[in-house]
């Protein structure tokens, strides 16, 4: 008798058109945003109906992040030394836990390498999925120092517009 295993590992690419990333911060002058243009990825599963992830990873292209103000922008590449680093990366290396919500949904407390600006730092990372057969929802919030990174927090108008440290980046990630 042959048995067929039909629980193999699925695997999603990231939908960069219907996928969003803003990071969020403060300046001595007003709050602001930037929006990431150019992302890729995948996300696989050990098991897809219990949420086992086994592997997820996101590139960002630096360049890609617009604040649609080509100054500030200016100042982001610069910061994040984009000449030399051209992407902002995540690797998952380990869930920690899983808790089903019902209907596919999910909450996910991991960790993975973050790197950004040529700095990898080990980072927990809370986030929620939501699974259908042809697709995968990522949603969720992180908030971290750009000097943790070794990013200087960006100044403009010869130092007389500072920028706060801490950033929060929301991502809304859909993987088809």
């Amino acid at each position: 008798m042959i048995t067929v295993n039909l629980t193999q590992a699925q695997e999603f690419n990231l939908a960069n058109g219907e996928s969003t990333l803003t990071i969020l911060g403060t300046s001595s002058l007003h709050d602001w945003e930037i929006v990431s243009e150019n992302k890729s990825g995948k996300i696989s599963f050990k098991n897809l109906e219990a949420g086992q992830i086994e592997k997820l990873t996101i590139d960002i292209v630096a360049e890609s992040l617009k604040s649609g103000k080509s100054a500030m922008d200016k100042n982001t590449y610069k910061a994040l030394k984009t000449n030399s680093h051209k992407n902002i990366s995540f690797q998952l290396v380990e869930v920690k836990n899983v808790v089903s919500k019902g209907n596919g949904a999910f909450s996910i407390s991991a960790t993975g390498n973050l790197t950004i600006a040529g700095t990898k730092k080990l980072i927990p990372l809370d986030f929620t999925i939501n699974t259908t057969k042809s697709s995968v929802k990522l949603t969720g919030e992180k908030k971290i120092k750009m000097t943790d990174f070794n990013v200087d927090p960006p100044k403009a108008l010869l130092g007389t517009v500072t920028t706060g440290n801490d950033i929060t980046i929301k991502f809304s990630t859909v993987f088809k």
